[in-house]
């Protein structure tokens, strides 16, 4: 069987590049050489190679995260340039990277969400007002971006300045939030128009640390993570229905991860994830582990999902 060309695309220039280079490097270790041949990129400084390499790439692995890698713009690039990829594409990539317009598509079809308000850094924002509409404490953070960057918990009106501010260093606008003190969960959709849903995750952070934060998630040791979550069928099952949802409302491909929180037996989603991190300490990877699936068996599975899709937006009626 002729191996595959694929293009593994890691690095770029968001605030999470330094992520996306180590799950960039546990991704080439964990596909197969006698199935592909791998070629790496990195957007940052290899775009013009990519571009010059297209019409011999088979398909492309996306292990980018923030702006300019999960928000569509490398999918729309991959797009012009005829290579198929696994994951969301443009739209859905735009939609779930815009935590704003999440929130609304979450609430059309149902789905509980904590309150919130949107705040521009053109604004001028009334703090007590702000703190008084949804109630202290609070979390803040960018509208765009992922792995808790920019991201504050708030406990008096005092600090939310400070906070938007922090927020408004990373975009233009900022979601102030209801803090829900409850039992994180996190759950993962594998699939295109028939979802799998894994097994779901718990994530239990270090007392020492307020929420999830960028540290907490990528340093090996400092957060807990029990899979599968300790919570009866009932809630898993309505996590789980709930991942599926959120994948659907964002038109999602391929796979995700949403999180959520769950408090006296209400979970409130928060936020989906189209490209999971794939670090060892990565959460959509454990629950694949947990359902029977190794890390180079889900790397074969993304990437037969993307040429599934595809095949699928060129010829729309085969499926």
């Amino acid at each position: 069987m002729k191996k595959l060309t694929v293009a593994l695309l890691s690095g770029g220039i968001s605030s999470e590049r330094e992520v996306s280079l180590q799950s960039g490097n546990q991704v080439y270790d964990a596909l197969n050489k006698d199935k592909y041949n791998i070629l790496r990129y990195d957007p940052k400084t290899d775009l013009d190679r990519l571009v010059k390499d297209a019409s011999g790439i088979d398909v492309a692995l996306i292990i980018l995260h923030g702006p300019y890698g999960e928000d569509g713009t490398v999918q729309g690039l991959l797009d012009l340039l005829n290579i198929p990829y696994q994951g969301s594409g443009v739209l859905g990539s735009a939609l779930a990277m815009n935590k704003a317009v999440t929130k609304q598509l979450y609430e059309k079809t149902g789905i509980p969400v904590p309150p919130y308000i949107i705040c521009d850094r053109n604004d001028n924002v009334d703090i007590d007002a702000c703190a008084k509409q949804i109630g202290l404490p609070l979390v803040v953070k960018p509208v765009a971006g992922g792995s808790s960057v920019g991201m504050s918990i708030v406990g008096s009106a005092d600090d939310l300045r400070g906070a938007l501010d922090k927020a408004f260093t990373y975009d233009s606008a900022a979601m102030v939030e209801s803090y829900i003190a409850g039992t994180e969960l996190t759950g993962g959709v594998i699939g295109n128009k028939k979802l799998e849903a894994l097994p779901i995750i718990e994530i239990v952070p270090d007392q020492t640390r307020e929420f999830f934060d960028y540290e907490a998630k990528y340093t090996p040791g400092i957060t807990q993570e029990i899979c599968p979550a300790r919570i009866d069928e009932e809630l898993t099952r309505q996590a789980q229905s709930y991942a599926k949802i959120a994948h659907q409302a964002l038109y999602c491909r391929g796979y995700s991860r949403t999180d959520m929180i769950l408090k006296d037996r209400e979970i409130y989603v928060l936020e989906t994830n189209t490209i999971p991190g794939m670090t060892a300490t990565s959460l959509l990877p454990q629950a694949a582990q947990v359902a029977g699936m190794s890390f180079s068996r889900l790397m074969d599975k993304l990437i037969e999902l993307g040429l599934e899709e595809h095949q699928a937006s060129i010829h729309p009626t085969s499926t």
